[in-house]
């Protein structure tokens, strides 16, 4: 009976050891995850769908580019470091620009985008596409 008894209190004790270890071999993994560098601008590719033309864009953070009839602003640009899982993601702002040059409100696009998933957040756009490859690190 009593080696009964003391197996019941070490299966007590032992649960919330157990977890105790789960928890701090997988939070310093966590804190790791949330580790992102930021660059000086983004690659982005663009599709006109009308002419099939893809063109490569080197944007920098903070000054608009042009693509067409869409004017293209990258606010930040973000990248995981070489240790970890590849991920670039992009804060875009992508505005219509009419036939006499004038940025129409509000924007067409306003969000990040994931280099690793381009469907996840994409622009809907009649014309273009466009997504981002990845960040300029210099």
């Amino acid at each position: 009976m009593v080696a009964a008894i003391n197996f019941r209190s070490f299966r007590l004790i032992l649960k919330p050891l157990a977890l105790l270890f789960v928890m701090a071999a997988v939070f310093p993994l966590a804190a790791e995850d949330n580790k992102w560098l930021f660059g000086a601008g983004a690659q982005l590719q663009a599709l006109d769908k009308i002419t099939a033309r893809i063109s490569t864009l080197d944007v920098a953070v903070g000054q608009p580019d042009q693509f067409g009839s869409l004017q293209i602003i990258v606010h930040a640009c973000t990248y995981r470091p070489p240790t970890m899982a590849p991920e670039h993601a992009a804060l875009m702002e992508i505005r219509n620009i009419n036939h006499l040059g004038e940025v129409l409100e509000p924007p067409i696009f306003s969000g990040w985008m994931f280099a690793s998933s381009p469907a996840l957040n994409a622009l809907e756009h009649p014309v273009y596409d466009v997504s981002v490859l990845a960040c300029k690190k210099d």
